[in-house]
């Protein structure tokens, strides 16, 4: 079997405060942004993989989604539990600068975890925890 990672999906509040930090501070490259106002689905990927990106989208935008479920992915994403991703770099510390420099909610600064890796943690505007590793 021949399977890669192509699309992983994050949800967002703030199509406009999401692509500043995916583009802007990550710097990503922006692959697609259509729809309108809230409801746009936009997908971003470092300009060197072309085969893989993240698509940034509304998390209610499914009708079949209840108002109770709205209440509870809306109540997840305020505590940052609903989206995560895990990133790599090979500079860390130079990475935890410029994402901290930008105005990220600093979750960890970068740490020697017991399981033999060094990360830190932000949330992007929308909760999502952002994990970055280092790559050795």
């Amino acid at each position: 079997m021949d399977i890669s990672i192509h699309t992983s999906s994050l949800p967002h509040d703030d199509p406009e405060e999401s692509l500043v930090f995916y583009r802007d501070v990550l710097g990503f490259e922006v692959r697609g942004d259509v729809g309108q106002g809230k409801m746009r689905w936009i997908t971003v990927g470092p300009a060197d993989q072309p085969g893989t990106s993240i698509l940034l989208a509304p998390p209610v935008a499914d009708p079949g989604v209840t108002e109770d479920e709205r209440r509870t992915i809306a109540e997840m994403m305020a505590k940052g539990t609903y989206g995560w991703i895990l990133l790599a770099t090979r500079d860390l510390d130079a990475t935890f600068e410029q994402v901290r420099a930008a105005g990220a909610e600093v979750v960890q600064e970068p740490t020697e975890q017991p399981y033999g890796m060094r990360d830190c943690a932000f949330r992007d505007p929308a909760g999502n925890m952002v994990r970055i590793q280092e790559l050795r």
